[in-house]
Parts: structure tokens; sequence; C-alpha cells
């Protein structure tokens, strides 16, 4: 077996999606000096945003938030379509030089770190071949999501062997596809089903959205007008500013209105649905969660498509539990068939605690569910090692992009006090854990006895909330008692 080839680098970013071109340009700009690579699993960049194809694909976050902080939104839409949105990322690459610096097809898949050298050994392997790749680096930053991309979640339903038609999940949606005149079933319940949907309805004969409960979706324009008109008036970059900041504000009173008076909120997003479909469709049993607002993700649609396609007669609404497919379609509980010549599972995601990165410090193999997440990217005796993880009651990319910022002060202050490592510890032994994530959806309570777990104090604490995140990670103290510093930096060698 050829041996691996090793080469140094300061900073290892994995993963070319939103968030590793995000943290590259970050470190250009406030870290000038570090060398960095990124390592992307995948033959092309754009992460999410290459990966689903299905009909319809695009953003449930609006743009002025889902966009980088140091990059405008300049389109007209707010609610934008997958393929804009991959052009406004390779683009953004494109524009300060990140391409260069990629590696494609190199997927990690072990990371170790030495104390006694100070720096992460990184295994990966590059192609179809696998052929083993090694780089050393001071600082591993994980950019590569929270969930697997070779394969969605589709749960054991019965009976699949006997369907004489097709079963596609949208994570792996066929080149090609071609809807038209065919009868379809959607399963599902999420912003993937209620983005397929109005999608499909253009040119199938018909769609069904088969969920097994509601879920709150909510209608916004798919144009912001008060952005546009900012636009004409204001320069690109103050603009972008100001609408982002109205975003997250609304954002923020929306979520936390949501918590404090939930069954006022239901009221609000149960009565624009009514509106929307008019009297005598049964709201209470297709568009009534049994949950409160914002305990799972709430789903949006612009412009109001999918009412749109539910009134029209080419869509509907069919709210069961399945009994067993049939081999012309599915059998509901309820004991009605739904004939189907396609059936799309819009069931879900797995999702994956690391990348699937395995993770080693001093030989010691680290498991996620045991550590302490710091300051929603770091882990308890975890040294030199950053998660990038949005948020679920907002854009991903407010997160990720005071995640980078943060990353880069801390490289700054290492180098300014001549430190070579940090590792956060908690010497509170009354710090009791609780789940990382506080959420009831599917892909979530599947999978997060897996994850990190989080504290219920400062800095051991995930906040859904941005505002508190900007004052703590873009101004709060970076050497705040909880990070430890140690490893002197040789003369000349940077953090």
């Amino acid at each position: 077996m050829p041996q691996p080839q090793e080469e140094h680098v300061d900073v290892l970013i994995v993963g070319a999606g939103l968030s590793g071109i995000g943290a590259a340009c970050h470190l250009q700009a406030k870290c000038p000096g570090r060398s960095y690579l990124i390592f992307e699993g995948r033959e092309r960049s754009g992460g999410t945003w290459d990966l689903f194809r299905y009909p319809g694909v695009r953003s449930d976050s609006d743009m002025y938030t889902l966009g980088y902080r140091f990059r405008p939104w300049t389109q007209a839409k707010s609610i934008a379509d997958g393929p804009a949105i991959l052009d406004y990322l390779r683009e953004t690459a494109a524009q300060h030089g990140v391409n260069e610096k990629t590696r494609f097809n190199h997927r990690v898949v072990r990371a170790a770190w030495s104390t006694a050298d100070a720096c992460w050994t990184v295994d990966a392997e590059h192609g179809p071949n696998r052929l083993p790749v090694r780089v050393r680096c001071n600082f591993l930053f994980l950019c590569s999501g929270y969930y697997r991309y070779d394969a969605g979640y589709t749960p054991p339903f019965k009976g699949t062997a006997d369907y004489t038609g097709r079963i596609v999940h949208p994570q792996h949606w066929p080149d090609g596809l071609d809807v038209s005149g065919q009868r379809v079933v959607v399963i599902g319940s999420g912003a993937t089903a209620m983005t397929l949907v109005p999608a499909l309805a253009k040119t199938a004969a018909h769609v069904t959205l088969l969920q097994r409960s509601p879920t709150y979706v909510v209608a916004r324009p798919a144009e912001d007008p008060i952005a546009n008109r900012l636009r004409r008036v204001l320069p690109a970059r103050l603009a972008y500013g100001l609408t982002r900041w109205k975003n997250v504000l609304l954002a923020m009173f929306f979520f936390r209105l949501a918590r404090r008076r939930p069954e006022r909120v239901k009221r609000l997003i149960v009565g624009g649905v009514r509106h929307a479909m008019g009297p005598g469709y049964d709201v209470a049993t297709h568009f009534t969660p049994r949950y409160n607002p914002w305990d799972q993700r709430v789903c949006l649609v612009p412009d109001g498509d999918l009412f749109a396609a539910l009134k029209s007669g080419r869509a509907e609404m069919v709210t069961d539990h399945i009994d067993t497919f049939t081999p012309r379609g599915i059998r509901l509980q309820s004991g009605k068939e739904l004939e189907a010549d396609l059936v799309v599972t819009a069931t879900g995601l797995e999702l994956e605690v690391l990348g699937g990165v395995q993770i080693e410090v001093d030989g010691r193999r680290v498991e996620p569910a045991s550590t302490f997440n710091y300051k929603g990217m770091m882990f308890s005796d975890v040294p030199n090692l950053a998660s990038s993880f949005g948020y679920t009651n907002a854009s991903w990319t407010l997160k990720s992009d005071l995640t980078c910022a943060y990353v880069c002060r801390l490289l700054n202050h290492m180098h300014k006090h001549g430190w070579a490592q940090c590792t956060p510890r908690n010497d509170d032994p009354t710090l009791a854990p609780e789940p990382w994530l506080d959420f009831s959806s599917g892909y979530v309570t599947r999978a997060v006895g897996k994850f990190p777990k989080q504290g219920a104090r400062t800095p051991w604490r995930v906040h859904q909330n941005y505002a508190r995140d900007l004052l703590s990670l873009r101004f709060g103290a970076v050497d705040d008692g909880v990070m430890v510093f140690s490893n002197p930096l040789p003369k000349g060698r940077t953090a």
C-alpha cells in the first residue's frame, strides 16, 4: 500500500460547503499569516447546496441571514432556490481564492492530537481508490455539517418489496427523473416535503403529501420589499446589514414569543393557514400540530406556493399512518389506499457526529457523547479543535460566521501570547449533562444521544440566540478561565 504523504499547515478545514468556505474567507481576512487547506470529501464544493438536486430545492431561511456577513446578497429573491445559493457560494470561493486551497475527493477519517508535538495528525482517503493522505496541522476546524451525505433516513416500511413503482429519497434524486403524468406520493412533513409538493405538482398528474402528523407552516413573500427598497437607495453593504439585522430581530422576537406564549403563536400560525386555504379546508387535521411552535423547526413556504398547489387540486394533503406498501401504492391504517407511480421518502436525515471523523487525544479515543460542548463549537478536553454548527431556530450561517470569527480571535490570542495549545476544561463536578439540542424533531431525537452534551451554565450552554452569541463570541474574553492555554510556542512558530 502506498505510504501517506505528509505536509503541514497551520489550520486544516474539513468541508467546502457553506461553513468551510466561510471559514477560509475569515482566516484569510483576520489571520493572514496562517497557512490553511480545505479537505472536501466530494468532487465539488457547495456541500448541501451541491448535494441536494430535487425539484424546487431552496432555503427555508432568508438569504440576508443565510448569506455571509462579509458578502452582501444582492438578488431580488430573499428566499432563494438551490442553484442560486450554490452560485453565491462558489462565487464567494472564487473571489477569495479559496478553490486554490481546496483538495477535493479527500475524505477525513481520523485525527490524532499529540500534546508533545502540539499538532494534529489527520488521515484522509483520496479518490475512489481511497489512497491514504496524511497532513499535520496546529488547529483542526470541522465544517462538514451535521448529517451523512451518503445516506438519508428512510424508516423500515413494510411491504416495499411488493411495490411495483419507484421509491426515491430526495437526498439522492436521480438525474433526469421525469414525473410528467405520474401519480406521486411524498412521505414527510418537513421542509423538504413542503418544497417538493408544489414543484412536482407543476407536471405530475397528481401529488399527495402524506404525513404522519402536521407541521407548523408559515407563508412569506419570496422577495423582501423592504430589502429591495433599501438596496435602491443605499450602498449594497449598508442595505444588506440593515436587512440582516431586521430579519435577525424579527426571528428572535418570534422565537421568544413562541416560547413564552405558545398558544398565542399557535393561533397566529394556524389562523394564517386557515386564511390561506379558505373556509371548509380541514386545517385542524392537516396543519395543527400536537406540539408547540418551535419545539420543531417551523416550515416556510415562499409566496404560499404549497397552499396554492393544494387549492388548485393538483396536490392534496393526507394525514394518516402507513400500514404497508402494496403493489400499486400505499395502504394506510385507515384502510385507504394511495395509488402511486412514484413514492418520494422525504423522511429526514441521518445525523453524523463531527462529520464521522474518529478523534484521538494523546492516544485516547474521544467519544463525543462524553464531552461537554464549549460555546457551541469546541469540546471539553479536546485541544485545538472547533466545529461549525448553526442554529436550529434561525439561519445556519449566523452562528457559522460567529464561530469562524471566534476561531480567528482564538488563533490570534494564542499567537500574541505564545501558546501552541488551547483546551476547554470543565473543572466543575456539579455540571450536569443535558442534550445538546433541545428539539423534538425525529432526525434529532434519533441521534442526539451520540452528540456532545451541554451544561446549564455558560460557556457550556448552547444558546440559540444570535444577539447573546454575538456579545460572547465577538466581544467576550477569549481567556475566560475555562479555556486553558498551554504548550509554549517554539521560537518562530505560529499557533
